[in-house]
This record gives structure tokens, sequence and C-alpha cells, in this order.
């Protein structure tokens, strides 16, 4: 998630930067040996399940979900992973279940009880098992442990949840949002250009238009609140600018 300087800049700064060496003289060889620091990122994945039901309603996960749950009320946890990092240290025979057979077949993970809980009336699909599959996909590359990645996780989506962005969606029962809409939302909750750093996930509904079925959200790697590993993340692009919510109006 990565945005390109101006190419007018670039010009200006190598120029400034050849007269400099020119004072200066060239550096010593252990300061030309040096590399740059690999900034790393992560992506927090949240589903939206109404919009999710609506675009996919013979999903295992939506056979009984209703507009009256918990779930068609606030942001359910997908996951938080690292882009183009997955099955960190996994075996190949673990890796190869978790990809084609069934999730509850994987390795139950250790979690706290509370921790539990909570991660079941946060993510609907984890009585899938698909808990087991996201910490080993995704969680297994930015965590010592399960329980680590998933009480951090949930505590990021409590934020997220606690958030103008939430009520946005829930306004908007029925009706379409726009990617303008929420990322203003955002800026609100999270503070200026925050915005910035989000997607909309969208899918196409039955009748061909799209439906939002989540969010991604860029974060700087660490601790800190939500608002603070947003701002530590990078500007992205959004394919998807709107798309209803999936939730029918109620009344």
């Amino acid at each position: 998630m990565m945005t390109n300087a101006a190419l007018p800049f670039k010009a200006v700064l190598s120029s400034v930067l050849l007269c400099f060496a020119c004072l200066v003289g060239p550096l010593p060889a252990a300061a030309q040996s040096v590399p740059a620091p690999v900034v790393m990122r992560e992506v927090l994945s949240v589903s939206w399940q109404p919009g999710y039901c609506a675009a996919r309603p013979k999903s295992r996960g939506c056979a009984d979900f209703a507009a009256t749950s918990t779930a068609a009320k606030q942001f359910s946890l997908l996951s938080r992973f690292q882009a183009r990092k997955s099955y960190c240290g996994i075996d190949a025979a673990i890796r190869q279940k978790a990809r084609k057979g069934k999730w509850t077949d994987l390795p139950d993970i250790a979690l706290a009880s509370g921790t539990k809980d909570r991660l079941l009336a946060a993510m609907p699909a984890a009585k899938f098992g698909l808990d087991r599959q996201q910490w080993l996909r995704s969680g297994s590359c930015v965590a010592a442990s399960a329980e680590a990645y998933y009480s951090r996780s949930l505590d990021l989506l409590d934020q997220l949840n606690a958030s103008p962005v939430r009520t946005l969606f829930t306004g908007k029962a029925g009706a379409v949002v726009t990617l303008t809409e929420v990322r203003a939302a955002f800026d609100t909750a999270f503070g200026p250009d925050a915005g910035t750093r989000v997607r909309l996930a969208c899918r196409k509904g039955p009748d061909g238009q799209p439906i939002v079925i989540g969010l991604t959200i860029g974060l700087g790697t660490g601790e800190g609140k939500l608002e603070t590993l947003i701002d530590g993340s990078s500007p992205t692009r959004s394919r998807c600018t709107e798309g209803t919510t999936g939730a029918a109006k109620s009344g």
C-alpha cells in the first residue's frame, strides 16, 4: 500500500544530493554498505456480515444469519496479516490441509477462555474452524502465539466497532455506502487521513450490483491504539468505490 512520489520532486532531490556529494566527497565504505531498513506493515481485514451474506447467501457461515443478530450490527474479524506472507513455520502437510481440507480437522488452538468467548462472538465462522485456518495462514506470521494474535486483533476490532465507522454502516441499512463516506468516518474516528489507509471489499450480488462485504485497514506494526497503527501505515487505493450494505431496512 504505497503511493509514488511526484517525479519532479525526485529529480530535484537527486540534483541536491549530487551537489552535496561533490562538496563532501565519497562516503566511507561502511556507510555506503548499510542497507535501508525494512518497514513491515500489517492489514486488518474485517467482514460486514449483512453484506457478505447478501453476496454469498449459500455460504455455510450464513446458514443461520439473521438481521437481528449481533453480527448484523457490527464488524466481524476475518484476519490480521502481512502482505505476501503466509503459513510461517507451518508444516507442509498442515498447510495443505488448511488450504483444501475441512477447517475443523485442523489442530485446535490454545486460547484463554475469555479470548475464546470473545472470538466466537466476533468471528461467526469460528464454529466452522475459520479461527484455526486464519491462525495458521496469517497469525503465524505476525504473532508468537494464537492467544497473542487473537487477543490483539480483537482489541483492534473492538476499537473499530466503538467508532463512527460502525455507526455509518448500521445507519446505511439497505442503502448504498460510498468510499468517500467510509473514509470520512475513519478521519473522524482515527485522525486526519486515516481514511486513505482503507479499502472497501466488495462482491457482486445476485443482481450484479456491488455489495460491501468488509474492509481492509492498513496498520503499522507494534503496540498502540488503532489510531496510532493506522497513522503508521501508508495510503492505499480501493478498486471498489461504493456498494450496498446488504442489510434489510428495519420496520
